[in-house]
């Protein structure tokens, strides 16, 4: 089923503005996404309406904002077919869900000896975590080597897997190249050589059908402004059984059942691991977001996106002096190049002149563009909203900066 493009577009009140005279073309996506006109009313609405602290309140309004803030989780819990709402866990994104991870599943299970795998195309916030925690335990970091193409090779990973192996935290999704990762392979060897798995789902929640039931991972993180929703707001999944053995991240208000100055009592999950007042407003206002996905329907967001990085991808790939960086054969919306011997930001400033928004350096994956042998890419990352249009106008941006490096 297709969307319906200039519908969509008239939700989103920042798509309509000009920017050094041109209109608007944004294509930093995997960046943060535009927001909805609904996200934006929820969040006034709270402040206007429903201000007040939750959970702890015998008033109205405290009771109007909890039962809002709880259906949120559970609306969340229904977008990730996880097995019940207190599973998830509310963080201010995806990088503080793993440092929750590394700081509390790290301390009770990982031990000097231990190992940990990453690929080398993680963001930063899945490697230093990582790193940290094995300079405080003596664990291992182990790095999966990938293609030229950006794929990970599976027989280096096999052959890293062992039983030293307690954990392996892989991007769904890579942020600087797109490629979709096998994951749910990925689960079943590492579960089957007795790890556990975390996933960053930081770009594959707001394009791919997500369902951490039929994946089994043990853990999942994600933002919710990469799903068309507040910025401050992250949220991490859990199995139970894990999030029960795993001890509290922070120390403060609603984590804890009763405190004395003797002893204190932590909360059940998900509260012991949500010290002092949460983002209230803004998982309100990322319901609308929800509501907005669920209602286009993952299955026809994905077809727009590749559809758009389809042609994209053609219309540079004939452009000589373009290079693309990341070809793998499955990939989610991202499209990252470079242009002759340009500097990236050079060519991210001479686009900006024209209102083309992109995003440009090493995308939070310096070890990643080290093994590709540059020092960054131009990525242009495509949402539900752009258009055919909108490529057309940037491919021949491009082309036109192509042009004058080959001179």
């Amino acid at each position: 089923m297709s969307v319906d493009v200039p519908s969509i577009r008239r939700l989103f009140p920042a798509l309509h503005q000009e920017v050094n005279g041109k209109p608007l073309i944004y294509f930093d996506n995997a960046a943060t996404t535009q927001k909805p006109l609904s996200v934006i009313e929820a969040q006034q609405a709270y402040y206007e309406q429903n201000n007040a602290n939750i959970h702890r309140g015998a008033h109205t309004l405290a009771d109007r904002a909890t039962l809002q803030f709880e259906a949120v989780r559970e609306a969340i819990q229904g977008f990730l077919g996880a097995k019940e709402a207190a599973e998830i866990i509310f963080t201010k994104g995806t990088t503080e869900g793993i440092n929750l991870v590394a700081k509390t599943f790290g301390k009770k299970f990982i031990t000097k000896g231990d190992e940990i795998l990453i690929s080398t195309m993680e963001h930063h916030s899945n490697i230093v975590p990582w790193q940290m925690l094995c300079e405080e335990t003596g664990a291992c970091l182990k790095i999966i080597p990938i293609t030229p193409e950006g794929e990970l090779i599976w027989e280096e990973f096999e052959r890293l897997l062992s039983p030293k192996t307690k954990l392996v935290s892989i991007v769904h999704a890579s942020n600087a190249l797109g490629t979709i990762n096998p994951v749910k392979r990925i689960i079943a060897a590492a579960h089957e050589a007795g790890a556990k798995v975390l996933l960053d789902g930081a770009q594959a929640t707001s394009h791919l059908e997500v369902d951490v039931l039929d994946l089994d991972c043990d853990f999942l993180a994600f933002s919710a402004h990469k799903l068309y929703g507040p910025t401050g707001l992250g949220v991490l999944y859990g199995k139970r059984n894990l999030l029960e053995q795993m001890p509290p991240f922070l120390g403060g208000g609603e984590m804890i059942r009763e405190v004395s100055f003797e002893k204190t009592t932590y909360n059940d999950i998900p509260f012991k691991f949500e010290a002092g007042t949460p983002s209230i407003a803004e998982v309100i206002s990322f319901g609308p977001a929800l509501d907005f996905i669920q209602g286009l329907g993952k299955k026809s967001i994905m077809a727009h996106e590749i559809e758009l990085l389809t042609y994209a991808t053609q219309l540079l790939q004939d452009i000589k002096g373009i290079t693309l960086v990341g070809t793998a054969a499955e990939k989610v919306s991202v499209l990252s190049f470079t242009v002759g011997g340009m500097h990236p930001y050079d060519v991210g400033q001479l686009l900006d002149a024209k209102g083309i928004a992109v995003r440009t350096g090493h995308h939070c994956t310096q070890p990643l563009m080290k093994r590709l042998g540059i020092e960054g890419t131009v990525r242009a990352s495509f949402a539900v909203y752009n258009t055919k249009a909108e490529i057309d106008v940037f491919a021949e941006g491009v082309a036109q900066l192509a042009r004058i490096k080959n001179r």
